[in-house]
């Protein structure tokens, strides 16, 4: 046995275990399509920068990062979005808007490996740029929830997280935290994951002793807001100053817009509002939102929101923006757990059965006219007694046999056998293709 392994978080793929990452492949593929988002590509390897001018220095430590034989800092992708945003900003005047692209291409990230989180894995991105209004989110998050149908999932296996960081802004501006709002909400990231102890602390650390507490009381109680009535309802508590009102209420309507939309789009069963879903500070800049499995078992099936300042960051104009991923790790998981994921079985339409040397020239003639003609044809490469090859042929999975024996030959001709009922036939070589297109088409 080869010492040879493949790396700690990289997967190997054996035929069936492709076939069922092709199938996950495909419904991206047809559902995107289906909504009319186009595919694209970006190289899987980077400028070091580029990754840094969207998460800072500390993503460093999660990186495939290294010096090429140029001399030039780079690292493997992460993920698509600051590709996204640079190859959208070099030619953005040129682009027809809204811009509706998806990819489906692998990431690497050093992290430490834990259930449903791989050093290596494949992601659907979808985005969409140039439009500034809920309509984006409606469609992105319509997407997401008809992709996962197209797995065989409904409401009673996952449901859609949103939330909205313009709105938390919003509220912790109105009790008088502007400054601090993206600290806080460093806080509020983690705050499901957290104890209440060390939430005080580090609130503390942040805004002080004194107003630590109360600030804790009010976020818990603003987490537990699930409708736009008790959103304003929370913002007449807090009699936000004159230049705050407007804002407050253009949000309240925007939210009012998205839930109008996903109403019409029949996906309203899908989503709840969860104000405890924040994700990457650095990156969003308004809805948020993340699917996650009802039993609770894995981790997010996907994630995204609001990215309004990245294409400009990335050296392009301002535009919005707003996407999801969606990867492979903890999707499979999900479909195994409810018995959804296939079960392929590589398939050939036709074995053919050769009789001896004499006869393999005429046989294979006949294979490669077959295969031209679009059918998979498989036979054995070495000679052997045409019972052994037949129990080959029923093994395989073929519908038809075709036999070359030493009779069949002389009368120029080939036997068929239905390998399901066992039935045979003789006919003359020449009626071959088109007796095969009626019976396998």
């Amino acid at each position: 046995m080869s010492d040879f392994k493949s790396l700690p978080g990289f997967r190997e793929f054996y035929p069936e275990a492709f076939a069922q990452r092709r199938f996950l492949f495909q419904v991206w593929r047809q559902v995107a399509v289906r909504f009319g988002f186009r595919e694209f590509d970006g190289p899987v390897l980077e400028s070091l920068e580029l990754f840094k001018a969207k998460s800072g220095d500390e993503i460093e430590e999660q990186l495939f990062s290294f010096e090429d034989k140029g001399g030039r800092e780079v690292s493997l992708r992460p993920e698509l979005t600051p590709t996204l945003a640079r190859m959208v900003g070099a030619k953005a005047n040129s682009l027809k808007k809204p811009i509706k692209w998806f990819s489906i291409g692998d990431n690497f990230r050093y992290e430490r490996m834990q259930k449903g989180r791989l050093r290596c894995f494949t992601q659907l991105n979808a985005d969409i740029l140039g439009e500034p209004g809920a309509s984006a989110e409606i469609e992105l998050i319509s997407l997401l929830i008809q992709t996962l149908q197209g797995f065989g999932l409904g409401p009673d296996d996952f449901y859609i997280r949103i939330s909205d960081r313009n709105l938390w802004m919003l509220y912790l501006e109105a009790r008088g935290f502007k400054i601090e709002a993206p600290k806080i909400l460093g806080v509020i990231d983690k705050w499901e994951r957290m104890p209440e102890d060390a939430i005080l602390e580090h609130l503390t650390q942040i805004v002080g002793e004194g107003q630590a507490k109360p600030l804790l009381e009010s976020i818990d109680g603003f987490l537990q807001l699930k409708s736009m009535d008790e959103v304003s309802t929370a913002f007449s508590t807090v009699s936000p100053v004159s230049d705050l009102i407007e804002g407050i209420e253009v949000r309240i309507q925007d939210w009012c817009d998205l839930l109008a939309g996903l109403e019409a789009m029949g996906v309203a069963q899908f989503v709840e509002m969860d104000m405890s879903i924040v994700r990457g500070l650095a990156y969003y800049t308004g809805f948020v939102f993340e699917a996650f499995d009802r039993a609770k078992e894995n981790r997010a099936i996907a994630g995204g929101g609001r990215y309004d300042g990245l294409v400009k960051k990335m050296g392009g104009p301002d535009m919005p923006a707003v996407g999801f991923g969606m990867g492979d790790v903890v999707l499979a998981d999900v479909l195994n757990e409810r018995s959804l994921q296939p079960k392929f079985v590589n398939t050939i339409d036709i074995f053919t059965v050769i009789g001896g040397d004499a006869e393999r020239p005429i046989a294979l003639e006949d294979v490669n006219l077959l295969r031209q003609s679009g059918f998979s044809v498989d036979y054995s490469f070495k000679s052997q007694a045409l019972g052994k090859q037949l129990k080959t042929a029923s093994s395989s999975g073929a519908r038809l046999a075709l036999i070359y024996g030493f009779e069949e030959a002389k009368r120029d001709e080939v036997t068929i056998r239905d390998l399901v009922n066992r039935e045979e036939e003789s006919i003359s070589r020449n009626r071959l293709l088109p007796l095969l297109r009626e019976r396998l088409s």
